[in-house]
């Protein structure tokens, strides 16, 4: 079992995303995270698909997305060399001013912005790597266990343009 990465192009009409996401559900795969959004043609939206499967099974959702009438193009970036990153919300609650003094450190640390505050509450926005945002929260919850809350928006991604990057 292996995470892997798919990028949609599909048109951009009401109930594409409703029949796209049906295929994964009517297979029984599971989605780790999906994100849709329009690109530079209005007539074309694209999705980022994340899932965890064996070789077998990511070449069957490959060839069903083809064949789907609404998919303009299907891109595997499992193996290729991109720039990815996942918006992530985070919110502390009932903190004291020393818990405000070290969420503003960590956010320094991980180079994340305090979006908001409150006397009681911290708000922090994250836009890095998946595995970068499981290691905020995996400290966030340690330092103050039981107060956050956690909204994440799923990865988008692109190819990247120089040879230095792959």
């Amino acid at each position: 079992m292996k995470k892997r990465w798919i990028c949609l192009f599909v048109e951009n009409d009401v109930g594409v995303l409703a029949r796209i996401s049906g295929l994964f559900s009517g297979k029984s795969y599971n989605l780790a995270s999906l994100t849709v959004g329009p690109t530079e043609d209005r007539t074309v939206s694209r999705m980022t698909i994340s899932l965890t499967s064996d070789d077998r099974t990511f070449e069957q959702v490959k060839k069903q997305l083809n064949r789907c009438v609404e998919v303009i193009k299907v891109v595997d970036y499992t193996d290729i060399a991109i720039h990815m990153k996942e918006l992530m919300f985070v919110r502390i609650n009932n903190c004291s001013d020393r818990d405000i003094d070290g969420i503003f450190k960590i956010s320094q640390v991980f180079q994340v912005s305090v979006i908001d505050y409150s006397p009681e509450t911290v708000l922090i926005e994250s836009v890095h790597t998946e595995n970068r945002n499981n290691d905020l929260i995996a400290l966030l919850e340690k330092c103050y266990a039981n107060r956050i809350e956690i909204v994440r928006g799923g990865s988008v991604a692109v190819e990247t343009l120089s040879i230095a990057e792959r």
